[in-house]
């Protein structure tokens, strides 16, 4: 087996967990408290990943990214950065495919914490930036666990996407996904389960550990 395409996705997927938690942090704050009417839109539109076919999704962003239509022709003029084909188009897309496994449980995890913890630290004079990273953040490590991992485990697992941005180059955006295609179509199942083994096992035990770790955090704020 070779461990090329295993290094590459989870390389990608670290990135992109990364990345979202910078980005996503923000409109999970927003989410969480904004009482403005279009929030429901945004809300859709951040969810749109979760229930539209990959292949639709990676369809029109291999639309965007090309540098023959406006913004792919943009970013390659002003960035010098090609995106379609190439490892951080296949980060851009991932960051917009996993968007809502990282919004999400933010924005529940804010949601769900006392309304008096922000009105004690406005209180005591605490800015909102202050408040949110030293008081609300820090009672949201349950959340914050399960929206990193769920975001690193589902970016591993990317295929329709990943193959429309990044098709199939080796070393460059062959991940593991791609890789357990390649091997089925070429009837290699044992190079294919090989692989795929390799995905279950580091995934159920990511899984695994983040379950235990909010049993004991749920076990230390109940006491």
């Amino acid at each position: 087996m070779n461990p090329e395409p295993l290094i590459l996705t989870f390389k990608l997927a670290s990135l992109t967990t990364l990345i979202l938690f910078g980005v996503a942090l923000p409109i999970a704050y927003w989410l969480a408290y904004s009482k403005f009417r279009g929030r429901v839109l945004v809300e859709a539109v951040i969810g749109m990943p979760l229930v539209l076919p990959p292949s639709v999704l990676g369809f029109y962003l291999l639309l965007a990214f090309s540098p023959s239509y406006a913004f792919g022709g943009w970013i390659e003029e002003v960035l010098g950065l090609r995106l379609v084909f190439s490892f951080p188009g296949l980060v851009v897309a991932s960051v917009i495919y996993s968007l809502p496994f990282m919004v999400y449980p933010l924005q529940a995890g804010l949601q769900a914490l006392p309304p008096s913890l922000r009105e004690a630290s406005y209180t005591l004079g605490k800015s909102a930036w202050t408040t949110f990273f030293k008081v609300l953040l820090p009672n949201c490590k349950s959340a914050i666990l399960t929206a990193l991992v769920l975001t690193f485990a589902h970016t591993v697992g990317e295929f329709g996407v990943v193959l429309m941005i990044g098709g199939n180059i080796p070393g460059v955006t062959k991940v593991a996904s791609v890789a357990i295609y390649n091997e089925v179509e070429a009837l290699n199942y044992p190079a294919a389960n090989q692989y795929a083994l390799v995905l279950f096992v580091i995934t159920f035990a990511i899984l695994l550990l983040v379950y235990l770790l909010n049993h004991r955090l749920r076990v230390r704020y109940s006491a």
